[in-house]
């Protein structure tokens, strides 16, 4: 990459880890009456527009950089448990249609991709939710069971299917003019 595509590519990535914070601070909410632990928030939008913009990597370090940053200031009190469910989870969500996309840079990769994208993330918050919701809850194993059902894989669901349609409405005519703009 030339160095003022790198710049431009440095510039995009440092813009979307700021949009992420400023949605994820404004916007959090719960999503399943009776567990209001369990917030939506859009912050993966940008992420997701990074990494098809940009590339699955840069999509990684944008993530990287919005996980570091909302662990350590508006999800603060999730500490390192968050950190990783967040990273791990949303990792999965990017990385599946922007390697998918950058193959075939067509409308039908991307739905595919995100489609394929969501349905991967809510199956790897299973296991995450099994292992760290019940240390972070102080509760055991069998609590955080209890809860797969009825509110954790419909909640993960929801917000990965939020966010990739969202992101399917704002990237799609972005793509159109993004070949002008190319940095990768």
């Amino acid at each position: 990459m030339k160095k003022p595509q790198k710049i431009v590519g440095t510039s995009l990535m440092a813009m979307l880890t700021a949009v992420s914070i400023v949605l994820v601070y404004f916007i959090h909410l719960p999503l399943i009456p009776g567990f209001a632990f369990l917030e939506y928030d859009p912050a993966d939008i940008p992420v997701l527009i990074g990494a098809m913009m940009l590339g699955p990597v840069s999509g990684i370090l944008i993530l990287f950089a919005v996980c570091v940053i909302q662990a350590l200031t508006v999800s603060a009190a999730s500490g390192w448990i968050g950190f990783v469910m967040h990273f791990v989870a949303s990792s999965v969500l990017v990385l599946i249609p922007s390697i998918i996309y950058r193959r075939k840079k067509t409308i039908p990769s991307l739905i595919l991709g995100l489609v394929l994208g969501v349905i991967a993330m809510t199956a790897v918050m299973i296991p995450l939710n099994l292992i760290f919701t019940g240390i972070f809850m102080g509760t055991g194993v069998q609590t955080v069971a209890s809860l797969l059902i009825p509110a954790i894989i419909p909640f993960n669901l929801a917000k990965a299917a939020i966010n990739a349609v969202v992101t399917f409405v704002v990237f799609t005519p972005l793509s159109k003019i993004l070949p002008r703009y190319t940095v990768v």
